[in-house]
């Protein structure tokens, strides 16, 4: 698990953090060292999906039918990556409080 507060610790790639929330939903978040945060997103796709199976007509392609699970499964992706950016920009202002070894090209007087 990565400290993202302790400027030692390199946080996990967010990057990597995407891919894995993509190939595996949830995992993200595991990856992140939030188990519970994954597992409660995978606990409201399947109840969403199981909710917008019983709601879309039955004409409704697959996707259709599982579109409250297919809309959680995208908010994971989306807030995995978000958690996983913000830990290594807080990890990058803290190795480099003086804005040298940053590729922003943005100036910490300004």
């Amino acid at each position: 698990m990565t400290d993202a507060t302790n400027p030692a610790t390199r946080p996990s790639n967010p990057y990597l953090v995407l891919a894995s929330a993509i190939v595996l939903p949830g995992s993200g978040h595991v990856v992140l060292g939030l188990p519970a945060r994954g597992l409660q997103f995978l606990f409201f796709m399947v109840i969403l999906g199981w909710v917008t199976t019983k709601v879309a007509p039955a004409d409704a392609s697959f996707i259709g039918r599982h579109a409250g699970g297919f809309l959680i499964y995208a908010l994971s992706i989306l807030d995995a990556y978000r958690i996983a950016r913000i830990r290594h920009a807080i990890w990058a202002q803290r190795s480099h409080p003086d804005g040298n070894g940053t590729t922003s090209g943005a100036k910490a007087d300004i």
